[in-house]
């Protein structure tokens, strides 16, 4: 019952934000590709400069599945970084252990991915890491823990089963499937991180808020 709630109330969220968060919502939103409620299909209004920065910053947040406070964190720390900000941001979330294990297949939603770090079935580099948050840098491999192999949602994982519902595995990533091991072998860059966002819109929503 969970699942189903927690899946059903993914569906609305992807809705109202106009992209599809899961698997399962992905099929939803292909039925009903407009937002929730009764007058979901009903001609919208012209959102304000700032409404469409927020939705913007949500959508992001939204797929990485993090509290405003990380989101601001990792603001913070791309606008201290060399280069545009926007991008800097993504590549700092898509280093996260969580978004990782999720674009290397081990995971078939970021909930998932997640959850198997919280629970200590990943590894970095043969020390077992807990941390969704756990920046990732290059060189690193991750890898499930051997005592957790066996279990059937790695079982599955390593038989590729997510490959159909999950982007093609981006080109930072040297992914052994069978194995269940990837590593990061350079910094994500833009253009390859499967995510719907206009970054630069995020970037300019914080700075306005400053």
């Amino acid at each position: 019952m969970a699942n189903n709630t927690r899946a059903r109330r993914q569906v609305r969220k992807s809705r109202a934000l106009g992209i599809a968060l899961t698997p399962k919502a992905e099929k939803y939103f292909e039925r009903r590709p407009y937002g929730p409620g009764e007058h979901g299909r009903a001609r919208r209004k012209a959102d304000s400069d700032y409404a469409v920065r927020l939705r913007e910053k949500q959508r992001l947040r939204a797929q990485y599945n993090i509290r405003e406070k990380q989101m601001h964190i990792a603001y913070v720390e791309a606008k201290r970084q060399e280069g545009q900000t926007g991008e800097n941001l993504v590549a700092l979330l898509e280093s996260r252990l969580d978004a990782l294990v999720l674009r290397s297949g081990f995971a078939r939603t970021m909930a998932q991915a997640r959850q198997m770090v919280v629970h200590r079935h990943i590894m970095v580099d043969g020390q077992r890491v807990d941390r969704p948050s756990f920046r990732v840098k290059e060189g690193q491999l991750i890898h499930v823990h051997p005592r957790s192999e066996k279990m059937a949602p790695f079982q599955v994982a390593a038989a590729g089963a997510h490959q159909s519902v999950l982007p093609d595995t981006p080109g930072y990533l040297d992914v052994q499937i069978e194995k269940l091991q990837a590593k990061l072998v350079r910094r994500p860059k833009r253009a390859e991180v499967p995510v719907t966002c206009e970054e630069q819109l995020v970037v300019e929503y914080y700075a306005r808020m400053a």
